[in-house]
């Protein structure tokens, strides 16, 4: 069972920028189940979509891994032969704790964690792609040019999944499922000191798209189709078919 996140549970005198580092790790299973609502069924059914989608002898990539969930959920679900998932995160503590979780359940399909930024890696003979509440966290700027080589790595009838926090165009719709976000976290037992304290950490960090910007990234690439299949308050997930 994984400690509890207590992280922002005290009184911080200043409050700096969210990072992916050991404290973190350490209670990330327990601070994504009670802070992002729907975590464990994108989690599920991402594996779901991999038994569908993956192909024999293609790569898996899953870009900004953490510790792996979406990686180990993949792999319980591909059916084919000669696939191979590529895990990618660039926190160093995120990427050792992935290795290990990896390594305690043996599976026919291979898997390599790697340390690196995602915008570097080289993405080919790709049947599915992940990217699981991670284009969030890049600059804006760098979401188009990622999304641009993950399209040209897709094979035809390839799959990408980008599961975000949403912004919304409409101000009250938008401040109405924050409050209902921010509920969820107290009906989780988080405190308004620790809500308070991880949004003005995490505000200059993460800085969502609207699901309208997500779709005509989409269309401008030219995935066939594309959608929103999951959604809870202001975070979901999205396929992309190309």
């Amino acid at each position: 069972m994984s400690p509890k996140d207590t992280i922002f549970s005290a009184p911080i005198d200043k409050i700096g920028d969210f990072t992916f580092d050991e404290r973190v790790v350490e209670v990330f299973p327990d601070m994504i189940q009670r802070s992002v609502p729907g975590y464990s069924n994108i989690i599920s059914a991402i594996g779901m979509l991999a038994e569908r989608f993956v192909k024999p002898n293609t790569q898996v990539y899953d870009l900004g891994c953490s510790l792996g969930a979406a990686t180990l959920s993949i792999r319980r679900h591909i059916q084919q032969e000669g696939c191979n998932i590529i895990a990618v995160d660039n926190s160093h503590a995120m990427v050792e704790r992935c290795k290990l979780h990896v390594n305690a359940y043996r599976s026919d399909t291979p898997v390599e964690v790697i340390e690196a930024d995602i915008r570097d890696i080289e993405i080919s003979n790709a049947s599915m792609v992940v990217l699981n509440f991670t284009l969030q966290f890049l600059s804006p700027e760098d979401r188009y040019s990622l999304l641009e080589k993950i399209y040209a790595g897709l094979r035809p009838g390839g799959i990408l999944i980008v599961s975000e926090k949403f912004v919304f165009n409409n101000e009250s719709a938008h401040e109405l499922l924050i409050d209902l976000h921010h509920d969820f976290k107290r009906a989780n037992g988080y405190s308004e000191l620790e809500i308070s304290q991880k949004r003005s950490a995490i505000e200059n960090v993460m800085l969502p798209d609207s699901i309208e910007l997500h779709k005509e990234r989409f269309a401008k690439l030219g995935f066939s189709s594309f959608e929103v299949w999951f959604q809870c308050f202001n975070f979901g997930s999205m396929f992309a078919i190309k």
